[in-house]
C-alpha cells in the first residue's frame, strides 16, 4: 500500500519555525519527485515546494522563498519541509505528494497520491 505520513505540524508564533516530514512507503520513493502542498480555508491547494528525485533541484513558491527548505534522505524515502519566519498567512493545512507535475518554475498537483496533511498555524 502505498502511504505517505506527514508529521511535525502544530501552533508556533509569527517569527518561529516548524520542521515538517513526511515518511513514505509502498512506492519507488528514489524514482519520483515530491512536493509540498497547503491549503488555507477558503483557498485553493497550492505548491508550497517540490524536490526532484535525487534532490539536486527544487521549486518554491514565491512567498516562501527564503524562508522554507526543502530536503529529502532517499535512504529513509522521507522528505522534509524547514520552515523559518513563519507568517499568519502560513496558516494551511500541509500535505505532501508523489506522482506530482514538476519542472523549471512549476510544482503542481498532477495525478498526485497525497498524505493525510498536518495542519500549521501561525499565529500573530
Amino acid at each position: 500500500e502505498r502511504q505517505l505520513v506527514e508529521s511535525g505540524g502544530g501552533l508556533v508564533q509569527a517569527g518561529g519555525s516548524l520542521r515538517l516530514s513526511c515518511a513514505t512507503s509502498g512506492f519507488t520513493f528514489e524514482d519520483y519527485p515530491i512536493g509540498w502542498f497547503r491549503q488555507a480555508p477558503g483557498k485553493e491547494r497550492e505548491g508550497v515546494s517540490c524536490i526532484s528525485d535525487n534532490g539536486a533541484t527544487t521549486y518554491y513558491l514565491d512567498s516562501v522563498k527564503d524562508r522554507f527548505t526543502i530536503s529529502r534522505d532517499n535512504a529513509k524515502k522521507t522528505v522534509y519541509l524547514q520552515m523559518n519566519s513563519l507568517k499568519p498567512e502560513d496558516t494551511a493545512v500541509y500535505y505532501c505528494a508523489y506522482g506530482i507535475m514538476y519542472g523549471r518554475g512549476y510544482c503542481l498537483p498532477g495525478y498526485a497520491t497525497w498524505g493525510q496533511g498536518t495542519q500549521v498555524t501561525v499565529s500573530s
